[in-house]
């Protein structure tokens, strides 16, 4: 950990709180590439009726947007909370490189955001889940894949 990288992350944690103190949730984030800042993001769930709409995920969007690309190699991602399973799986979708965060996961469930139950859900089997998910194989199910493969000059990812 360097010098740059507190105070990148005070950033996060200032736009978490400014965030607060507008009405929103309190989480902030950014993303900083060669030293340079790319975009900056902040919890906007409820504001926008969005629940994809977390800091980390705003940041990336944002990020992605001013670089005009969908991946952000070299960069990295600071956040004033630890990345919940969203925004862990944005962050790698992202190829970002590497994540700094403030608070845990722990901190977020003492204020009411209690990711853990999540984390505790991914290692159990399907079947044990709150939320029913049924596989249905059809004959076209395939088909998209199929249609994607045969486009020339695709932009892999």
């Amino acid at each position: 950990m360097t010098a740059a990288d507190g105070a990148w992350l005070a950033h996060a944690v200032d736009l978490a709180v400014a965030n607060v103190d507008d009405g929103g949730g309190p989480f902030g984030a950014l993303i900083v590439r060669d030293g340079a800042l790319l975009a900056t993001g902040q919890n906007r769930v409820t504001r926008d009726l969005d629940p994809t709409a977390h800091a980390e995920v705003q940041a990336i969007r944002a990020a992605c947007f001013a670089v005009g690309d969908f991946a952000l190699p070299g960069s990295t991602l600071y956040t004033s909370c630890e990345p919940c399973p969203l925004c862990l799986s944005a962050a790698l979708w992202a190829r970002i490189d590497r994540i700094v965060y403030a608070a845990d996961r722990h901190d977020a469930a003492r204020g009411g955001f209690d990711d853990r139950e999540f984390y505790e859900l991914f290692g159990r089997d399907r079947s044990e889940w709150h939320v029913r998910i049924d596989a249905l194989r059809i004959d076209a199910a395939p088909a998209p894949f199929d249609a994607w493969l045969a486009v020339d000059g695709r932009t892999d990812y």
